[in-house]
């Protein structure tokens, strides 16, 4: 059911992945083509706010500190999963992998790699703390618009 807590963490994480998602580009190669990258990002951080957060709201205030810095993190988790399917089929349209299981191994290696070049502390630390204000966002807009 819609109110407004969801539709509160679902603007909340989708600000953050915007953000976010300018941070992770100057780590790439110059040259990487990155599309559609901040807009798939933006639409995994507006639904993980609206099922995650959204839907979590009313509890009080340490779940809502809890919830949003649990948010993030499932949102960084299904934005790697997501560019790192879109990376592979990439790959794949150029006759790259010998086989099917060859290429479902490649989501996990791409979104290893991928992990690992984004964990800074800045990004980290802005992604933390953007969760834990969404989440006091959403627990007031819970308690304000019922």
């Amino acid at each position: 059911m819609p109110d407004a807590a969801k539709l509160v963490a679902a603007l909340g994480l989708g600000l953050l992945a915007f953000i976010v998602s300018g941070m992770i580009m100057p780590l790439f190669e110059e040259d990487t083509n990155f599309g559609w990258f901040t807009y798939v990002n933006i639409v995994v951080g507006a639904v993980t706010g609206w099922k995650v957060i959204g839907s979590r709201a009313g509890r009080g205030l340490t779940s809502a500190v809890n919830v949003g810095l649990t948010g993030p993190i499932v949102m960084v988790f299904w934005a790697l999963f997501v560019q790192s399917c879109n990376e592979m089929v990439r790959i794949a349209m150029k006759n790259r992998y010998d086989g099917a299981f060859e290429a479902l191994l490649a989501i996990f290696q791409i979104g290893s790699e991928w992990a690992i070049l984004m964990s800074t502390v800045s990004i980290w630390a802005t992604l933390l703390i953007g969760g834990v204000i969404t989440g006091i966002l959403t627990e007031y807009a819970w308690r304000t618009w019922r």
